[in-house]
C-alpha cells in the first residue's frame, strides 16, 4: 500500500545480502523476534508495570513482560531485571537518574579508549549532567590500567563505576573493579551491550556477580530487537523501575519486548590494538597502511563490507578522522560464516586498502564479496 517506502524496505534487503556487515554493533534479529515485532501488541499501551497499569485490557501485556523477565533472570542469574528501555542509552540513563544527582561523579573508560558515549561524553547527557572520573588504558600494552582506575578512583570518589566499553576488545576484570569500587563506596554498573550474547553463553567473564546493575541493548551480540534492558538485585530494580516510569518514559514498546523474549587479521599485516581480542570485535590501527579510519570506511564500503571508523589510543587523527576501523563478527556468524570466511574477509580487507586507489581491484572485491554473501543468505523466506 505503500510503493515508495516498499522500495526502499527492498533495497535495504539487497544491501544487507549483498554486503559483509562487520560493524560490531549490528546483528541479524532471526525471523522470530522480526515476526514478534509484528504483532498486534505494537496496538497496546501499557503505562506502568504488570499488575499495576494505568491502562486497562493489559492482562496479555502483563504476561508478556513477565516472559523475558523470567528468562533473564534464568539466562544471566540476576534477581531482578526491566525490560521497558526503548535504548541501551535509555537503560543508562534510567541508572544514573536512579543513583546520581547532577553534579555527582561519574568513573567510566575513557571514550578516547573505547568508552560508550553515554559514558560520559561532553556532548552528551551524561557529560553534561555529572562530573567524569575517566580511567583508560596503559600506553604501552593498551590494557585497562587498573592501578591507575584505583587510584583515580580514590582521588575522584564516584558514586557510580561503570565497567565495558564499546571499543574496547578485551576481558574486563569485573571483580577488580568491584574491589575498587566496595572501597571508595561506589555501585558498579556493568554496561555490557557488546559482550551479552558471549557472556550469556558463558564465552565471556560474567558481571551479573560483580555487579549491583548491569545494562545492555538487546540486538548486538544477544541478537534480539533493538531495544533495551537492565538486570540487577531486588532492591536496585525497584528504584529503577520508578525512574524508567513514570521517570523517563511513557508506555512501554509491547511489541519489541515481545521479541525481547524470543582474529584473523594479523598476518596481513595490521596492527590490532591491544595485541588481540577476547570478545567479538577488533580494534583495528590502519597506520601501517597509511590510510585513515574514514577513508578506510568508505573504500570499503565500495567493496560491499560495511565498517565503522574509529579512534585508537591516543589516536593523533580527529574523532572525524580517526586512524582505525572497528571490526565486528555478530552478524557475518549470524549468517552462517566460519573461520575460513573470516581469513577471506581479512585478505579482502586488507587488498582494498593496498589498492584503495585501483577501481579495477575495488570492483574485483566487491565482486568476490557478493559471492560470499549469497552463499550465506539472510532472508530465505
Amino acid at each position: 500500500s505503500d510503493p515508495a517506502l516498499f522500495e526502499l524496505v527492498q533495497r535495504e534487503e539487497s544491501r544487507q545480502e549483498d554486503n559483509l556487515e562487520l560493524i560490531a554493533s549490528e546483528n541479524i534479529a532471526s525471523l522470530a523476534v522480526r515476526q514478534a515485532m509484528e504483532t498486534v501488541f505494537t496496538d497496546k499501551y501499557a503505562e506502568g508495570y504488570p499488575g499495576k497499569r494505568y491502562y486497562g485490557g493489559c492482562e496479555v501485556v502483563d504476561e508478556v513482560e513477565k516472559l523475558p523477565i523470567e528468562r533473564l533472570c534464568q539466562l544471566y542469574g540476576c534477581e531482578a531485571a526491566n525490560v521497558q528501555p526503548h535504548s541501551g542509552a535509555s537503560a543508562n540513563m534510567a541508572v544514573y537518574f536512579t543513583f546520581l544527582e547532577p553534579g555527582d561523579t561519574l568513573m567510566a573508560m575513557n571514550l578516547a579508549h573505547g568508552g560508550h558515549l553515554t559514558h560520559g561524553s561532553p556532548v552528551n547527557f551524561s557529560g553534561k549532567l555529572y562530573k567524569i572520573a575517566a580511567y583508560g588504558v596503559d600506553p604501552e600494552t593498551e590494557l585497562i590500567d587498573y592501578d591507575e582506575m584505583h587510584r583515580i578512583a580514590l582521588e575522584s570518589k564516584p558514586k557510580i563505576i561503570v565497567s565495558g566499553a564499546t571499543a574496547y576488545s578485551r576481558e574486563f576484570d569485573f571483580k577488580r573493579i568491584k574491589e575498587i569500587a566496595d572501597e571508595v563506596g561506589a555501585l558498579h554498573m556493568c554496561d555490557m551491550s557488546h559482550y551479552s550474547g558471549l557472556i550469556a553463553a558463558g564465552e565471556y567473564p560474567d558481571p551479573v556477580p560483580h555487579c549491583q546493575v548491569v545494562t545492555s541493548t538487546t540486538h548486538k551480540s544477544i541478537r534480539g530487537p533493538r531495544g533495551g534492558m537492565i538486570l540487577g538485585t531486588a532492591d536496585a530494580i525497584k528504584l529503577i523501575n520508578k525512574t524508567v516510569f513514570p521517570g523517563l518514559q511513557g508506555g512501554p514498546l509491547c511489541h519489541v519486548i515481545a521479541a525481547k523474549a524470543v582474529a584473523f587479521l594479523t598476518h596481513e599485516g595490521f596492527r590490532i590494538v591491544s595485541g588481540g581480542t577476547d570478545s567479538h570485535m577488533m580494534l583495528v590501527d590502519l597506520r601501517p597502511f597509511g590510510v585513515t579510519g574514514k577513508l578506510a570506511q568508505e573504500v570499503l564500503e565500495h567493496a560491499n563490507i560495511t565498517t565503522n571508523k574509529n579512534a585508537i589510543p591516543n589516536d593523533p587523527e580527529s574523532p572525524f578522522v580517526t586512524s582505525g576501523v572497528r571490526l565486528g563478527t555478530p552478524a557475518v556468524t549470524t549468517r552462517g560464516m566460519v573461520e575460513a570466511d573470516m581469513s577471506f574477509i581479512a585478505k579482502s580487507i586488507a587488498t582494498v586498502l593496498r589498492n584503495h586507489s585501483d577501481e579495477g581491484t575495488l570492483n574485483k572485491v566487491k565482486a568476490e564479496v557478493t559471492d560470499l554473501c549469497r552463499r550465506y543468505p539472510i532472508h530465505k523466506f
